[in-house]
């Protein structure tokens, strides 16, 4: 029987071609995932564990907990710290570290760098004594508020030399410091395409917003003083309450781990849609061995009356896939560690760099790739072997095909009524759940709908391929002869069309989804914000009070108010204060008012109705609230507002907040309103007026709307193309199917022929019939596809009052497009070699 296994495989090796390519497909897409992931994580690993060489012990400031009427707050690493951390036994040295926010522009005046990968910091040498963690590779170290030292991949991106003015800010203010070195640096973020500018250490900290103040302190070990003795020393020199401690190792490895866990993530949503192209594979295999097995049936029969066992046949059948899985498997591993190298270049070539490192190929990996294609195979062979197994020996030699029995397409089809109506309720049940309760059940409904349309597929097939007999008659007798050859088989055609069906089910819901919560944005931002204009910095940090006072000096701007948050205590729980205008924050927030009125000035304050909710006020509520300086004031409720994703919590006047702020007051946005509204010509007036600032974006209603839909549409294009990979073996899927039916049906095309049918004719009919599947399984794919858009939209809607379903019509309409070329592509090999049959030969052959 291994014999037999083997021959049968090299005997059919053209028609096993395409499950090998759709199961080499799925293997490369695991095996290339784990590739890249793995080498990125140890390349990520080893960048940052150098960060770490210089660093045996690292001290941060320690916090206090809210307590009572008491805000947490952080210590303060001062220079008195510093000086004791470096006098402890077993120091050889400590280095004060001050870091924070620092876009630099190149001379183009664009930003070098993305969102916090942007960094500045402090050079910690002092004279005659150089910073060991930056060398300097040219120049000399910064002196002074007008000096700044760049790593030398942003100098050479950026385009600056030694005595070139920088243009770079921190939190609001252009600086134009002169660059007076540049530096080389083992730090990750920069290795991955971030920037650092480094400042001497009084300049960083004022710059910074930490005068005398010091992010990190780290300590070197002197020589035969071991990491852990030097932090068991250090803590008791400074205490455990107001400085944490950890070891260099340690902070190595937590490092490590964090980086693991980040590419975890990745690596999951890569397999899964990996695991989704391998699913859809299954349907291919499965295809191809019932197709080889029943036009082997008399084959198998012999060998069922020469005495083999059915054990015997059905496993002939395993070892077959088993075989075929092998060889997809080596293939597919070979292609995977291509592209696991091709995505670190593209990721390179996109400006996402990639600290330089080895291709990791662990066992595992190819562990993986190797079981992963052998067991899929196997499994998908499994049912047409044990099918193959079962029919009598007198019955396979009678009969080339074997129809099912009208019980067991009852009972699959009474089968796929149960598991896709659990799968419905499962789903609708789930749409009344609120936030991640829902999760789960829509999930395993999802699956369980999916399997049920699946299994009822050979039911729908008949009456929905019929609904398009009108449009077939045009095509003559071609397009009859497609209609009734797609409905032949029911089983063969729902198995190619759920290939395409699951894809497009995918692609369909999250288009859905994608694009209600693109409305709910732009509605949110319509039905929010009055002001024309927002102002914030590019990566979400606070702004320098400077760019508020700015603005208000600004001609033609009417109103503005800043939005600055301070953590108080309430009630034994931390809330957080929104500081705002309170004469002008009306003007420039569209607030819908429940009660009371919009009054928030002296004691006044206004609260969104779910805060209002939680502490039990209403509208002449009073309470006390404790200021993170430790005052404590009494305030009235105003009004209780409609909160929403925009705007939410305890809004008071800023003049009443600003004097209980501890340290500077800075602003997470400023709202500006602006005579003659939203126009080009105001918005190039406002960056003007903040010094054409990089850092700073100047944004209206439909700039914010777009940045946010440009993260969805960003991932959209990812998820569409990870799906590409499923819609691509479904199209293997109907080409195998379509080839194989043709070499069953040689003797009836050649009848077709003989009777007066051109090769024209022929060729049509084959293309016919595969639209008709392809179209098949888009309309079932779109259709559920709805379905799951509309279920998930009813969870997100709970969380999202703004959110409203939105079909796009144009894009279902593109996807039945791509479903009809799908299926005219697939069509062509076959339809070719079906029209190039010598019909004289077909009509003799078995």
């Amino acid at each position: 029987m291994f014999r037999t296994a083997l021959r049968n495989v090299f005997a059919h090796k053209a028609r096993l071609l395409m499950t090998v390519l759709a199961v080499m497909l799925g293997v490369a897409f695991v095996s290339g995932t784990l590739v890249f992931t793995n080498t990125i994580s140890s390349a990520l690993e080893k960048s940052s564990a150098k960060g770490y060489d210089n660093v045996d012990v690292a001290l941060t400031p320690g916090r206090t907990e809210a307590k009572g009427d008491k805000v947490g707050e952080d210590a303060k690493l001062t220079d008195a710290a510093l000086k004791k951390a470096g006098s402890v036994p077993g120091a050889a040295s400590a280095t004060g570290v001050v870091s924070g926010y620092a876009a630099v522009a190149d001379q183009d005046g664009k930003l070098v760098g993305n969102g916090f990968s942007t960094k500045g910091g402090n050079y910690a040498g002092s004279a005659g004594k150089a910073d060991a963690r930056y060398p300097l590779s040219e120049g000399a170290a910064p002196h002074g508020a007008h000096q700044v030292a760049l790593d030398a991949e942003t100098a050479k991106r950026a385009g600056y030399k030694i005595g070139d003015q920088v243009r770079m800010s921190v939190d609001g203010p252009v600086l134009t410091p002169t660059l007076t070195g540049v530096f080389t640096t083992d730090d990750g973020e920069v290795a991955a395409g971030g920037s650092l500018a480094l400042f001497d250490t009084a300049t960083a900290q004022q710059l910074f917003h930490k005068p005398g103040q010091y992010d990190e302190i780290q300590v070197k070990a002197a020589a035969g003083t071991s990491q852990d003795r030097l932090k068991s020393e250090l803590d008791k020199a400074l205490g455990t309450t107001a400085v944490d401690s950890e070891t260099g190792r340690k902070l190595a490895a937590d490092q490590a781990e964090q980086i693991s866990s980040s590419m975890s993530s990745m690596k999951t949503m890569l397999l899964i849609f990996a695991g989704i192209a391998l699913f859809v594979g299954i349907f291919i295999i499965a295809n191809t061995f019932t197709m080889l097995v029943a036009q082997r049936t008399k084959e198998l029969a012999l060998l069922r009356a020469v005495g083999a066992s059915r054990r015997q046949v059905t496993r002939s059948v395993l070892l077959e896939a088993f075989f075929v899985g092998a060889v997809a498997a080596v293939t597919g591993l070979a292609v995977g560690i291509g592209i696991g190298a091709g995505m670190r270049s593209l990721m390179n070539s996109t400006g996402a760099i990639i600290p330089d490192g080895p291709l990791v190929v662990s066992v595992g990996t190819v562990v993986s790739a190797l079981v992963v294609g052998v067991l899929i195979t196997m499994l998908a062979a499994w049912l047409p072997g044990r099918r193959a197994a079962k029919i009598p020996p007198v019955a396979a030699m009678n009969a080339v095909h074997a129809a099912p029995t009208a019980k067991s397409l009852v009972l699959r089809n009474t089968l796929g009524a149960l598991v896709s109506a659990a799968g419905v309720v499962a789903v609708l049940a789930a749409t009344t759940m609120k936030g991640s309760d829902g999760q789960m059940p829509m999930g395993l409904g999802a699956a369980l709908l999916v399997i049920g349309v699946f299994i009822l597929t050979p039911l729908l097939s008949r009456p929905l391929i019929a609904a398009a007999a009108p449009v077939l008659r045009a095509f003559g007798i071609s397009g009859k002869l497609a209609r009734l050859n797609s409905v032949r088989n029911p089983r063969r055609t729902a198995a190619t069309a759920s290939a395409l069906m699951i894809g497009l089910t995918l692609i369909t819901g999250l288009t859905v989804i994608a694009g209600s919560v693109q409305g709910a944005i732009n509605k949110m931002a319509a039905d929010s914000i009055k002001a024309d204009y927002v102002v914030s910095m590019a990566n979400g940090n606070a702004l320098s009070p400077d760019v508020l006072k700015t603005l208000d000096g600004t001609s033609g701007v009417t109103a503005a108010t800043g939005l600055s948050n301070s953590p108080s205590r309430i009630d034994g729980d931390t809330e957080y204060l929104t500081g705002v205008n309170g004469k002008t924050i009306d003007q420039l927030a569209r607030l819908t008012l429940k009660n009371g009125a919009f009054t928030v000035g002296g004691s006044n304050v206004v609260v969104d109705d779910k805060t209002a909710k939680d502490h039990g006020w209403k509208t002449g509520s009073t309470f006390t609230t404790a200021y993170e300086d430790g005052e404590k004031q009494r305030l009235t409720v105003a009004g209780v507002y409609e909160g929403n994703e925009m705007m939410r919590g305890v809004l008071l006047d800023s003049a009443t907040l600003n004097p209980h702020v501890d340290g500077a007051v800075t602003d997470m946005q400023v709202m500006v309103k602006m005579s003659g509204g939203a126009t080009d010509a105001n918005q190039d007036r406002l960056t003007k007026a903040l010094g054409e600032n990089p850092a700073i974006q100047v944004q209206d209603k439909q700039d914010i709307s777009n940045q946010i839909a440009q993260m969805f549409t960003l991932m959209l294009n990812m998820l569409y193309g990870l799906l590409a990979m499923a819609v691509i073996v479904a199209v293997l899927g109907v080409i195998n199917t379509l080839a194989m039916s043709v070499f069953e049906r040689q003797q009836e095309i050649g009848m077709l022929r003989a009777i007066g049918i051109d090769r024209k004719g022929i060729k049509r009919m084959v293309r016919l019939e595969s639209l008709v599947i392809s179209l098949f399984g888009g309309v079932l794919g779109i259709g559920l596809g709805v379905f799951f858009g509309w279920a998930a939209g009813q969870l997100i809607g709970n969380s999202m009052s703004t959110y409203e379903l939105i079909l796009p019509w144009g894009r279902m309409g593109l996807f039945l497009a791509l479903a009809a070329v799908v299926g005219i592509l697939a069509a062509l090999w076959p339809a070719r070699r079906a029209a190039r049959l010598n019909m004289l030969a077909a009509i003799k052959s078995e």
